[in-house]
């Protein structure tokens, strides 16, 4: 699996630049000719587009940015195709949102197309659906999506390609700042400031740059990546060629070894917006961190914002801190009339539907 920047892909002016894809396609050309299944994530559908209709720079606001997706994303692929027709590789794309990963028919479609993809021989290639996704259920940059869509493809490798050649301990535009060659666990990471929003290691400001995802964000991906037992690498485009074939590059995350979790708890834990939350007493909150069990109505103390069964949604304690994240079973406007209440009692006064869990523990990740 191999995720691509817009930074990575664009010149100085924005524009998608064919020489760098073409330099890209050229380096997964290589190792899928030794034998390798590649997925590409690839950002710049909303870089593409913005020549085309006369903007200078990223919008700020999601409804250009999705018209800029939608004009671009065409072009987009369009230069993949071509790129990877010189190689004799066929392309295919794949664009997905949040809730693709989130609910298991969704996820399930998502994992058979990709499959059959690589069956037949065709190279995916995998964007965030911008021209549909919202703030609320948007993965906010493919380095998170290329995460999870290489624990869904069950992938042994992920490449996070930037324009900075690895996590670095300072700015790496200062000569004394050295990069970090491995990173086994966050408390090798202690001390290092990450920037989020930032074009990694270039200090552009939040929506200057043709990119949104910074070093803090690649970090991240590689952390979720790694506990689910991939290996991954941060590097920068130049040294994809090295990468693909195990060379010493960039930055190396190794796998966590294990069993590899549920995606959807993958994106409970580090992508999805919660719609609400959930107070709950203390006898809650020790059955579900030190037991792992679900949450039931008896447990709950309060509830907060406006949320459907099925949606995201915060656990606190009595102090406000959450505590854990799961997919609810009610709605918002059902669940002060369960508050106190055990499932037995009402069962027998609201009918056997009533007694289920509010938040099963299957459908929950401990923060």
């Amino acid at each position: 699996m191999v995720k691509v920047g817009s930074s990575s892909l664009t010149r100085a002016d924005g524009e998608i630049d064919d020489d760098r894809i073409a330099a890209l396609a050229a380096a997964l050309a290589d190792r899928a000719k030794a034998g390798s299944q590649l997925v590409l994530v690839s950002s710049g559908a909303i870089a593409s587009g913005l020549v085309p209709l006369g903007l200078s720079r990223r919008p700020s606001d999601l409804a250009t940015q999705q018209a800029a997706a939608s004009v671009g994303q065409g072009l987009l692929i369009a230069r993949y195709t071509a790129a990877f027709a010189a190689h004799g590789i066929r392309t295919g794309q794949i664009l997905l949102s949040a809730d693709d990963l989130m609910r298991r028919t969704h996820y399930r479609n998502a994992q058979r197309t990709l499959d059959r993809l690589l069956e037949l021989g065709v190279l995916p290639v995998v964007n965030e659906n911008d021209t549909v996704a919202t703030d609320e259920i948007r993965f906010g940059d493919n380095d998170r999506l290329a995460a999870l869509v290489a624990h869904v493809t069950r992938a042994s490798a992920l490449i996070l390609l930037s324009d900075v050649d690895g996590l670095y301990d300072g700015d790496p535009r200062r000569g004394d700042a050295q990069r970090i060659t491995e990173v086994r666990d966050k408390s090798d990471l202690d001390g290092i400031a990450l920037g989020r929003g930032i074009k990694a290691g270039q200090g552009a400001q939040k929506g200057q740059g043709p990119g949104t995802g910074g070093m803090a964000t690649k970090v991240d991906a590689a952390m979720i990546a790694s506990a689910a037992g991939i290996a991954t690498v941060v590097a920068d485009a130049d040294s994809a060629q090295a990468a693909l074939a195990g060379e010493p590059a960039g930055t190396y995350f190794p796998a966590v070894s294990g069993r590899r979790p549920a995606t959807r708890l993958l994106w409970l834990k580090h992508a999805a917006v919660a719609r609400g939350s959930l107070r709950l007493d203390a006898g809650a909150v020790e059955a579900i961190v030190g037991r792992h069990a679900s949450l039931l109505p008896a447990g709950i103390t309060g509830v907060e914002g406006t949320f459907d069964a099925g949606d995201p949604v915060n656990l606190r304690d009595e102090s406000g801190r959450t505590i854990a994240r799961g997919l609810v079973n009610y709605d918002a406007a059902e669940i002060p009339g369960l508050m106190g209440r055990s499932t037995r009692w009402l069962a027998s006064r609201l009918g056997q539907e009533y007694e289920r869990e509010v938040v099963h523990r299957d459908d929950l990740v401990i923060l």
